[in-house]
């Protein structure tokens, strides 16, 4: 059983930054891909960033060239360094681990709220 374990979110003016992490239970060498996805309230989860083993990485169109995401292998972390944040930014933060089998685990979230 893999367990994810987010922190960093908070309340931060537009304009501000944030980090969030991931901290994995096990090595990230046994994880697939790392998935950062958000969820407002009364919308969809959607999906912000995505990172591969092999470092190859994906983001949303809302977000590119704002955000990054990396990860650690050994600190079995993944980030999320997010920048110029809007309002529109505001959301639950969830990570997500998708095994070499393709199993999908989750955290438990982390809120993120932009201030105008």
């Amino acid at each position: 059983q893999e367990q994810l374990v987010e922190s960093g979110g908070g309340l931060v003016q537009a304009g501000g930054s944030l980090r969030l992490s991931c901290a994995a239970s096990r090595s990230l060498l046994s994880i697939n891909i790392m998935r950062w996805y958000r969820q407002a309230p009364g919308k969809q989860r959607e999906l912000v960033a995505d990172i591969t083993s092999g470092g190859r990485t994906n983001y949303a169109d809302s977000v590119k060239a704002r955000f990054t995401i990396s990860r650690d292998n050994a600190k079995n972390t993944v980030y999320l360094q997010m920048n110029s944040l809007k309002p529109e930014d505001t959301a639950a933060y969830y990570c997500s681990a998708r095994t070499w089998s393709g199993v999908d685990y989750w955290g438990r979230g982390t809120q993120v709220t932009v201030s105008s």
